[in-house]
């Protein structure tokens, strides 16, 4: 009945998918495709040049009849009107036509993705391909990652040289991690890449994943350089679907239902284990409770998931639409995780004044709301520790009915009660409305406006109840908090460009002013000591602790802005010798009180052409081009007024029999702050050969970035504050990149499509020190163990890479299976002799993989389809915390891992009288090779009803296996900060996903 009752806003979508195959023959029976009349169409194909195409594919979609062109472009096929006619050759877009009256047809098909002659979506505009000059990649959504992903991001896994797509967590509200040729700054600010969704900033969920068309990723700084402060993470350019204009309405819908596992189980000793070693004098006879639990168990279930979305489109040349929604609705694997959005987008395109003047007006809408079981954050990944290290032989409840618990034990708690004596929600609205004019009021001058509006507004609640163990332990007597979030973004982007072909030469000039504003505030409230639990957080002005002023209270706001003036100039001689240039300059608030809070930063990339030449008239190649470009991006700091000198409230004291609340220095002030800036070189070269059945890129790139920030320690007085931010650091990222496409095998039958991707990335921390501000060590240590540990676990050398592992390297065990560590000197120091002195640390292994890759590959048999994702890193270690704390037998109390009673090197099993300690043997390779996912498709050729124009199925795995040594859950773990490499304790495991979906058009 409680699986019933959870599961009644989807029935309908579960009832569609089974009964769909019992309903087919009744509609068959019922709705009969019209018996038209039947006539030879017949046609010719060419390319966008007028060359006739031979072995071009021509089918009826949604049957086997077809046939090919043969050396003219020309065909003859039977149809009747009313059917849509498929063209599909090797290197060109697919084209469908929809079969009328006329039986003489002239097709022309347009160059695919794996061409130099595709449109691909640039900053403030588009360009070919054979005419862009720096590095930019597109991905269309044929080649997207086929799965209920988390995010737009996650469609990228795999597909793009350099750009490095993560999936961390399994936890139903996260994202993707994301970071594009390697770290990029300090403290300044983070590691994402800039998202445009049709030209607006937003992030990888602001559209449906179902809803795009295609990415394209400006990766090096030529390509970047117009979005200026923003751009030093890369530009990823996402464009949604496009409404229709060719007189013809139509209807698609998607939809898939999937489920999930852990991807690696850990093994944790059971009961029985338990018992053993009490029999084996392992283990005091007073940890046996009697019960027989698997904790994981408890707190984990099957999740069924699913994601609908409908398309229409329609309208003509003149008017037209698109409407689009979307409804995800995700289970994690663990009790009370959920994900649940609906997101509807609306877009509407006009033409008047003879196709002069033109309007695109656009909505995006989503609701988004999920379970929390942690105060302010989703699923509480403390709750996962514990089920990891509480008792097995605990039992679920105590005689008398109340949850088991311990409360004596520190941080030792009942994992199903933590979950069932909580309860929480987020809910969240982001719409943003955006309007598009665009005038062309002279052949080759295009003027252009683009308004936006987005507002966010997010709500939460959290409560504990009285048997919560953490109010227990805290004698709070139940526990709450509500909080709120309301962001507006209001963007306006004119620009003017002007094209013009004299002769030979082809150049574009664009100008543009750009001003963007975001407002963002915050408050939250807690309390304690309610007299009841029947409210939860919805009355939280009951609870006594507020007021007796024990309880916080918090708010925050924060205004911020951006001005920009940007300019870019495009020229080509012949189509063969290529120039861009651009220019940006703005300011915004991040370096109010600084001299000069204006950053510029310009671009120039020149390309050549080569196959244009004369002497390459007869060779292998269709196109070659070398190309080189120099880039200057920035980087905005996460806060504002950053040249000023502040103060901050500490907080409530008592003193003289009143409470106060005190005013002291928070900031120096720094007139001399500037922009972090990344220059950035990149020379690559783009290649198509056989027609284009070869074709691929290679970049090399270095990138360094300038005047890095860093918080110096000042002396007291002159200064108010003790550290001082300042411009002082210099970092460089340096390495290669080569994408390889190929299609092997291209019949009517069966064809083969294949890319490979393969990429390095050196990172190097340069210099902390200027004229003014002198870093005297030679590194700084960052990252944690957490407790009871409680050490560094990085370090970052000057003139070292990001992610170094440093700690004490552990060489042997003796006889009682106690450490044997390698000392200052080199030399084998036993554990009693160990002074575990900082000297004696060392480098133990890097976070950071040196070299990616990639292999995807598409297969399609008739009506047949499969695709593999495979990738992998390599070269870097990861710190396994599970196996750092789960694997010492010191520690009675907690549960451990069954490889704690491994022997330790081949000797022996750790000794008991070992604490739990940070050191070599617990830093692991992580090198991993993954096959990601794999998709088996079929398109149905006859349905049987009338107004199905065509159907898919499809099965599919994400994350399905992955080969590694490593020996924790997931080998793919956090990447981004000063301490990457981690898998910790208190995570949501990546999970293995199994989909079945649906695709229908009518």
């Amino acid at each position: 009945m409680r699986l019933l009752c959870h599961y009644r806003g989807s029935i309908p979508f579960l009832l569609f998918f089974f009964l769909l195959p019992g309903l087919v023959p009744k509609l068959s029976a019922q709705v009969i495709t019209s018996n038209a009349a039947t006539r030879d169409y017949s046609g010719t194909v060419t390319d966008s040049t007028g060359v006739p195409l031979p072995h071009v594919s021509v089918t009826i979609k949604g049957s086997s009849r077809g046939t090919i062109s043969n050396e003219k472009g020309q065909f003859t096929l039977r149809a009747s009107a009313g059917e849509i006619l498929v063209l599909s050759a090797v290197n060109f877009l697919q084209q469908e036509i929809l079969l009328g009256g006329e039986t003489s047809l002239q097709v022309q098909l347009y160059t695919l993705s794996t061409g130099l002659n595709e449109v691909v979506v640039i900053g403030y505009g588009t360009q070919r391909r054979g005419d862009v000059t720096s590095s930019v990649a597109s991905v269309k959504a044929g080649n997207f990652v086929k799965a209920p992903v988390l995010d737009a991001g996650q469609l990228l896994q795999g597909k793009v040289a350099g750009l490095t797509v993560s999936t961390t967590s399994g936890d139903p509200t996260s994202g993707t991690q994301i970071l594009l040729r390697g770290s990029t700054t300090l403290l300044g600010a983070n590691a994402n890449p800039l998202v445009l969704i049709d030209g607006v900033p937003g992030d990888l969920k602001t559209v449906a994943p179902e809803d795009i068309e295609a990415m394209d990723v400006l990766k090096d700084g030529s390509a970047a350089a117009i979005y200026g402060t923003r751009g030093t993470n890369g530009v990823i350019l996402v464009t949604t679907r496009r409404a229709g204009s060719n007189n013809v309405s139509s209807v698609d819908y998607s939809g898939s239902l999937s489920t999930q596992t852990i991807a690696r189980r850990p093994e944790l000793l059971t009961a029985d284990d338990y018992r053993q070693q009490i029999a084996d004098g392992l283990r005091d006879a007073t940890w046996d409770k009697g019960g027989s639990t698997d904790w994981l168990d408890e707190i984990t279930r099957t999740p069924i998931s699913q994601v609908h979305n409908i398309s229409f489109r329609g309208g003509n040349s003149k008017t037209n639409y698109l409407a689009n929604a979307n409804y995800r609705q995700f289970e994690g694997i663990f009790l009370k995780s959920d994900n649940r959005t609906f997101t509807g987008r609306l877009d509407i395109n006009h033409s008047m004044l003879d196709d002069k003047l033109k309007l695109n007006l656009g909505i995006i809408s989503s609701q988004n709301d999920y379970t929390a079981t942690g105060d302010g954050s989703s699923f509480n990944g403390y709750t996962y520790r514990q089920a990891m290290i509480f008792n097995p032989t605990s039992p679920l409840r105590d005689p008398e009915g109340n949850w088991f618990e311990e409360p004596g034990q520190f941080n030792y708690d009942n994992p199903l009660s933590r979950l069932m004596e909580s309860d929480g929600r987020h809910s969240a609205q982001n719409t943003r409305y955006n309007a598009n004019i665009t005038l062309l009021p002279i052949k080759g001058l295009r003027l252009n406006g683009l308004f936006s509006y987005t507002k966010y507004n997010q709500t939460r609640g959290y409560f504990e109840t009285k048997n919560n163990i953490s109010t227990v332990r805290g004698n709070r007597n139940g526990y709450a908090s509500v909080g709120g979030i309301e962001s507006v973004y209001r963007l306006m982007e004119l620009t003017a460009q002007y094209s013009k072909t004299i002769s030979d030469h082809n150049f574009s000039i664009l100008g543009g002013y750009g001003y963007q504003e975001d407002e963002f505030q915050e408050h939250w409230m807690q309390n304690w000591d309610f007299p009841t639990d029947i409210f939860g957080y919805s009355n939280i002005g009951l609870g006594k602790a507020l007021a007796e002023g024990l309880a916080p209270q918090y708010s925050y706001k924060r205004v911020g802005n951006l001005i920009s003036f940007f300019g870019r100039a495009t020229y080509s001689y012949k189509d063969r010798y290529l120039l861009l240039a651009s220019l940006r300059h703005e300011a915004a608030n991040q370096l109010f009180g600084t001299r000069n809070p204006w950053g510029t930063f310009p671009a120039i990339s020149l390309g050549w052409r080569i196959s244009r030449e004369s002497f390459m008239a007869n060779s292998i190649f269709d196109d070659l081009k070398l190309r080189g470009g120099y880039g200057v991006t920035g980087s905005q700091p996460n806060s504002i007024f950053l040249g000023l000198g502040t103060l901050a409230y500490t907080g409530w004291f008592y003193t003289n029999g009143q409470w106060i609340n005190t005013l002291v220095p928070a900031r120096n002030p720094n007139p001399y702050l500037k922009w972090e800036e990344k220059k950035e070189t990149n020379i690559g070269i783009d290649f198509s050969l056989f027609k284009g059945r070869i074709s691929g890129s290679v970049d090399y790139y270095i990138r360094t970035i300038d005047g890095l920030l860093y918080d110096f320690a000042v002396p007291m007085p002159p200064n108010t504050y003790g550290y001082t931010r300042a411009n002082v650091g210099k970092m460089e990222n340096k390495g290669l990149e080569v994408q390889l496409n190929g299609i092997p095998v291209e019949t009517t039958d069966f064809s083969w499509n294949t890319s490979l991707n393969f990429s390095t990335n050196k990172n190097s921390l340069v210099t902390l020190s200027n004229d003014l501000y002198q870093f005297t060590a030679d590194f700084f240590t960052t990252g944690g163990t957490g407790e009871p540990i409680q050490t560094y676990t990085h370090r970052v050398s000057i003139g070292g890479p990001i992610g170094d592992f440093y700690g004490f390297r552990v060489i042997d065990v003796d006889e009682q299976g106690r450490w044997i560590y390698e000392g200052e000197d080199g030399k084998h120091v036993a554990y009693a002799d160990f002074a575990h002195e900082p000297e004696s640390k060392k480098i133990l292994g890097n976070g950071l993989p040196k070299y990616y890759g990639a292999w995807n590959n598409s297969f399609r048999y008739k009506n047949f389809d499969l695709n593999i994702t495979m990738r992998g890193a390599f070269d870097y270690q990861i710190l396994n915390f599970q196996r750092m704390y789960y694997e010492n037998t010191n520690i009675q109390q907690y549960n451990r891992l069954k490889s704690a009673y491994d022997p330790v090197f081949g000797k022996a099993v750790l000794s008991k009288d070992m604490p739990l300690e940070f050191n070599s043997y617990y830093v692991e390779d992580g090198d991993y090779w993954k096959i990601d996912n794999i998709v088996l498709g079929y398109s149905i050729p006859r349905l049987g009803i009338r107004y199905v124009k065509s159907a898919r199925v499809y099965v599919s795995t994400l994350n399905t296996a992955t080969i590694t040594g490593y020996k924790g859950i997931d080998p793919e773990v956090n990447r981004l900060g000063l301490d990457p490499g981690i898998e910790g304790r208190d995570i949501f495991p990546t999970t293995r996903t199994y989909t079945l979906g649906i695709l229908l058009n009518f």
